[in-house]
């Protein structure tokens, strides 16, 4: 059985298991809570030295970390994952383009506000955040207008990995009205099979 160390608030982990409920594979789920420096424990730095969720544990003990690189591994022989050598080098493409240019925006400016309360000393950092984040959230915007999911007109582990910062992108401050593509998309990840929703009670 797969255990997965995390956070379900947070959207590299909430991937993880969106992921792992839509292939219907039997995992574990261990919370770990970042605010209280659980990631921070010899425990947990024996599983993943750079003390971050999620970790995913295999069954022989072994340990994955980095979101994305989970992701790629529990959709590997899947319909997740494309055959196609190009499709899948897109997949990629564009898991890479949610960890670099756009999760350190969105999912940073949600951070300050969720977890942290939007604190006074953070004002300016959160907004700092605020022209990347929507120069990710245009790229995307742009790229969907002409398709329903990312990558070979199907859904993919591309479309879990965006989906899950950028449908909660307005607990940071990013509001995407202005964004029909982005919303039509969410809409249709969201009407996925085996789909649960980020917050609790989706998951109880």
């Amino acid at each position: 059985m797969y255990k997965i160390y995390g956070d379900i608030q947070s959207g590299n982990c909430f991937k993880l298991r969106l992921a792992l409920e839509q292939l219907g594979l039997v995992y574990e789920w261990q919370h770990v809570d970042i605010l209280r420096k659980e990631t921070r424990t010899p425990e947990f730095l024996a599983k993943n030295p750079n003390g971050k969720i999620p970790v995913l544990e295999l069954p022989g003990g072994e340990c994955l970390s980095e979101s994305n690189a989970i992701l790629h591994y529990l959709a590997q022989g899947s319909t997740l994952l494309p055959d196609d050598r190009l499709e899948h080098a897109q997949v990629l493409q564009w898991m890479f383009f949610e960890q670099y240019s756009h999760e350190p925006f969105i999912a940073t400016a949600r951070y300050i506000v969720r977890y942290l309360g939007r604190p006074a000393d953070q004002e300016q950092k959160l907004q700092d955040k605020m022209p990347g984040g929507h120069r990710a959230l245009a790229v995307m915007e742009q790229h969907l207008a002409t398709r329903n999911y990312f990558v070979g007109e199907r859904y993919s582990i591309a479309d879990i990995s965006l989906y899950a910062y950028t449908h909660v992108a307005h607990e940071g401050g990013f509001e995407l009205a202005h964004y029909p593509a982005i919303q039509r998309w969410l809409a249709l990840v969201a009407a996925q099979p085996g789909y649960r929703g980020m917050h609790a009670e989706a998951w109880t």
